[in-house]
C-alpha cells in the first residue's frame, strides 16, 4: 500500500516538475491542431460536386468521379511522369551536392571566411520565386539574355528560343531548384558535421588517415541518420511540386508543358478554366495519400536494413 502511494506520489511530483515544458508545449500543439488537423475535415469536398448555394455539407455526393480528371486525361501519365522524376532528381542532386558543400565548408579554418560561406549557400532557399523567375529571364531570355547575347555569341552558335524548346528545360529546372534549394540541406548536414565527435578524428590522423580517409570512413557514415530523415521527408511529398517552380519559371509558356507540366499546375490550370473546386480537392487528396504511402514503405525498408536510423 505504502508502494502504490510512493508511485503515485512521485507520478504527481514528476507530472508537477514537467508542468512547465507542458505550458510551453501547448501553443504549438494548438497552432498544429488548427493549421494541420482541423483542415483535413475539407477531405470531404473531394467527394461532391459542390454547391456553394446549398453549402459544402448539403452539396450532392458524387463519389470518385472528381478522381476521374485526374486519370482519364490523356496528359494524366505526363504530369505523373514529370512529378515522380523531377521529384527525383531534386531529392538525389541536393542530398549529394549539399554534402559536398557541407564537407567542404566544415574543412575551411578561417571562422568568418566560413559563416560568409554559409550565409551565402542560405541566400537563394530565402530568395522569392518570382525574383527567381526574373534571374532565369534574365539569363535565358531570346532577345537580351545573357547566354545568348554572352557565352553562345562567344562562341559562335546561334541563339536559341529558351522558352520555345522543351528539351532545355529538365535541366534547367533541375538546376534551378538546385541553386535555390541546396542551402537548407547544406546547413542542416553542417550542424550534422559538428557534431561528430572530435576524438574519432583524432584517432583516425594519429593512425595514418588521410583527409578523405576520414570522410568516408567517420564523416559519410555518421551523416547517415540525417540523410535518411531528410529522405524519407522528401520522398513525403514526392508527388507534391513548387508550383513557382514550374509555372512561373518557365513563364507559362504553352510550348513548354510537355516537360514543365506537374500535377500541380495542372490542376491550377485545371481549376482556372473549370473553376471546379471538388477537382482541386480529389488531386490534393490523391497526393496526400500516395506521400503518405510511400514514406511508410520507404520508412519499412530502411527499418529492415537498421531497425535504428529508421524514422518510426
Amino acid at each position: 500500500m505504502n508502494n502504490t502511494h510512493t508511485l503515485k506520489k512521485k507520478k504527481r511530483r514528476r507530472f508537477k516538475d514537467l508542468m512547465p515544458l507542458y505550458i510551453m508545449l501547448l501553443p504549438g500543439i494548438i497552432y498544429l491542431f488548427i493549421n494541420n488537423y482541423m483542415p483535413m475535415t475539407g477531405i470531404i469536398i473531394a467527394f461532391k460536386q459542390v454547391n456553394f448555394a446549398k453549402g459544402i455539407l448539403n452539396s450532392p455526393f458524387i463519389g470518385l468521379k472528381n478522381f476521374e480528371f485526374l486519370f482519364r486525361t490523356k496528359d494524366a501519365w505526363i504530369i505523373t511522369r514529370n512529378t515522380l522524376l523531377y521529384n527525383l532528381a531534386f531529392i538525389i542532386l541536393n542530398m549529394i551536392v549539399g554534402i559536398f558543400i557541407a564537407v567542404l565548408i566544415v574543412e575551411i579554418k578561417h571562422l568568418f571566411a566560413k559563416k560568409i560561406y554559409q550565409s551565402a549557400i542560405l541566400v537563394p532557399f530565402l530568395m522569392s520565386t518570382v525574383i527567381l523567375s526574373y534571374i532565369v529571364f534574365a539569363l535565358f531570355s531570346s532577345e537580351n539574355g545573357m547566354i545568348n547575347n554572352s557565352i553562345l555569341k562567344l562562341l559562335g552558335k546561334d541563339p536559341i528560343s529558351w522558352y520555345n524548346e522543351p528539351k532545355y528545360w529538365p535541366a534547367i529546372l533541375i538546376l534551378t531548384n538546385l541553386w535555390k534549394s541546396v542551402g537548407y540541406g547544406c546547413l542542416i548536414y553542417i550542424a550534422s558535421i559538428i557534431g561528430i565527435d572530435k576524438s574519432l578524428y583524432e584517432a583516425a590522423q594519429l593512425d595514418g588517415a588521410g583527409r578523405w580517409k576520414r570522410i568516408r570512413y567517420i564523416t559519410l557514415p555518421s551523416l547517415l541518420p540525417t540523410i535518411i530523415i531528410l529522405t524519407l521527408l522528401s520522398v513525403g511529398r514526392i508527388f507534391y511540386s513548387d508550383f513557382g517552380l514550374f509555372y512561373q519559371v518557365p513563364m507559362n509558356s504553352g510550348t513548354l508543358l510537355k516537360t514543365t507540366n506537374v500535377i500541380d499546375t495542372y490542376v491550377y490550370r485545371s481549376l482556372m478554366q473549370l473553376g471546379n473546386i471538388g477537382m482541386a480537392s480529389a488531386a490534393g487528396v490523391y497526393q496526400s495519400v500516395v506521400g503518405f504511402i510511400v514514406v511508410l514503405l520507404s520508412n519499412w525498408f530502411v527499418r529492415k536494413v537498421d531497425d535504428e536510423k529508421a524514422l518510426f
